[in-house]
């Protein structure tokens, strides 16, 4: 099988190895930072890999969002704030784990569960993406359209709190990559006659605004929060923080079913970790024994909603490798690795890069591995690092390495000035609640989108309708119209219960 020689490739390549292994590193600690994500820490090292051979860039950034997925339960368990939005459920229950001087005990459990929830995507991924792939190529560009439609109206209104500001943040993302000249006829579109926006607003700078700089603003803007980390330096700290097989053991049930809770949901493009954390941890509480205990410091608590966390990573790569659809805000900056490096994502990229694709996946696998062992036995001590770093040295050092990156991207002046207005931007959407996630996911997907509306117009004699003719195509714009409609119908219910309870 392909698998096990790409796991032999990769293993045998000591430089390869050290990089997955610093990315298991860096994304764990990331994602361990209260108010930083692994989108920041991808796009801040996203001109390093400018450098590096294909495989290597793409691991290394692969394995950061693998990681910092991770990192976010430390986070949450040590210092009741979710290191990323996944993470909010391990709140619940790992806080008070934590009150309770069993935070080490948290930890552990959240490492298993995260790495059985990963390894269970990864597989799936593996054993499913050729099928997806292969079905893909036989879709002609009313179908992928269809399908990019769908995507847009599904990101645009799952993600976040408000259908309106969800669509909103997803046009606002197409018209920004509108900007430059436009592919059929050549000519210039929303440049306002500037020279430099005539090659269009680059993937780079702007997601390194929206991520890094936008979140520097947001924690500028609530410097007077204290991060506290609970004390565990009693003489019966050790024996209380040992996990047992006996203690494991009824979170295994909670762990495989949110494993492939979390793997559906990843294949689902922008529907992401925290939706699955969230639905896995209201299923688990459900079905659970005892569910009285769930919120007030439950293992399966924790291990239900981290392994359906990071069973999200390795399938919502599954509509990015095979369509050209990023599921996730990380798969939305790894096509700009694709892209920077001349591989050319979508169906055919099985036929091109097939043993790319492979050794990609054996290093995600290998990856897991790596951030398991590390966390597992060290997690608490990255918690406790993280707590001597003072923020007001922390945060100019993002700052600054945020101007650094944006200018190495292109040795262009004018991409730092993009990206300074793309962190006001992103400080301004998360304040008023607008997506960030829908806003470069959809900048990502305008582009093909757009080339593959017209194509279907080029080979239409009957204009919009073959979208309605052609049975898959009519069927994705189903599925957009029908997940807005169900969307919409949830909120609405989700108010009238809250307006009940508040009379």
């Amino acid at each position: 099988m392909e698998i096990f020689v790409a796991l032999g490739a990769v293993a045998t390549d000591p430089i390869l190895m050290l990089w997955v292994f610093a990315a298991a590193i860096i994304g764990m600690v990331v994602g361990a930072i209260p108010g930083l994500t692994a989108s920041a820490a991808i796009a801040m090292l996203l001109p390093l890999t400018f450098y590096m051979e294909p495989l290597v860039a793409l691991a290394f950034l692969y394995v950061i969002g693998k990681s910092g997925r991770y990192g976010g339960s430390i986070a949450a368990i040590l210092f009741n704030t979710p290191g990323t939005a996944a993470s909010a459920a391990t709140q619940l229950d790992g806080y008070p784990l934590a009150q309770q001087g069993k935070a080490s005990k948290a930890m552990k459990v959240a490492t298993l569960s995260s790495v059985i929830g990963d390894y269970t995507g990864e597989i799936l991924l593996i054993v499913g993406v050729g099928f997806i792939a292969a079905i893909a190529l036989r879709l002609g560009p009313p179908e992928l359209f269809a399908i990019y439609f769908a995507a847009f109206v599904v990101i645009g209104s799952v993600i976040g709190k408000s259908i309106t500001r969800g669509l909103a943040s997803a046009a606002l993302g197409v018209l920004i990559n509108m900007i430059g000249i436009d592919p059929i006829s050549s000519e210039e579109r929303f440049t306002f006659g500037s020279f430099d926006l005539t090659n269009g607003i680059s993937l780079v700078p702007l997601m390194i605004g929206i991520f890094v700089l936008g979140e520097v603003f947001s924690q500028l803007e609530a410097r007077g929060n204290k991060v506290e980390i609970v004390d565990e330096s009693d003489a019966d700290a050790k024996a209380r923080n040992r996990l047992t097989w006996p203690e494991f053991r009824p979170c295994v049930p909670h762990v495989i079913r949110s494993s492939f809770i979390g793997s559906f949901i990843g294949v689902l493009p922008g529907m992401g970790s925290s939706i699955a954390a969230f639905v896995a941890y209201g299923e688990g509480k459900r079905r659970a024994k005892d569910a009285d205990q769930w919120g007030t410091g439950a293992l399966e608590g924790v291990a239900a909603q981290e392994a359906a966390n990071n069973a999200v990573s390795g399938p919502s790569m599954a509509p990015l490798l095979t369509l050209g659809i990023p599921g996730s805000t990380i798969g939305a900056i790894l096509v700009g690795v694709f892209l920077i490096h001349g591989i050319q994502i979508g169906p055919t990229l099985f036929i091109t890069s097939r043993e790319l694709v492979f050794n990609l996946f054996a290093c995600g696998l290998i990856g897991i591995a790596m951030y398991g062992l590390v966390g597992y036995f060290g997690a608490s001590f990255v918690g406790r690092f993280i707590t001597k770093i003072p923020t007001d040295i922390l945060y100019p050092i993002v700052f600054l390495t945020s101007f650094v990156a944006a200018y190495a991207s292109r040795g262009n002046l004018f991409d730092v000035y993009v990206m300074v207005a793309a962190g006001f931007a992103g400080w301004l959407m998360k304040k008023y609640d607008f997506n960030a996630a829908a806003f470069v996911i959809s900048f990502v997907l305008a582009g093909g989108a757009e080339e593959t509306f017209r194509q279907s117009l080029l080979l239409s004699d009957a204009g919009l309708l073959i979208f309605v003719t052609r049975p898959v195509a009519l069927a994705f714009l189903v599925i957009g119209i029908a997940a807005l409609f169900f969307r919409a119908r949830s909120l609405s219910a989700a108010a009238k219960e809250a307006s009940l309870k508040d009379a």
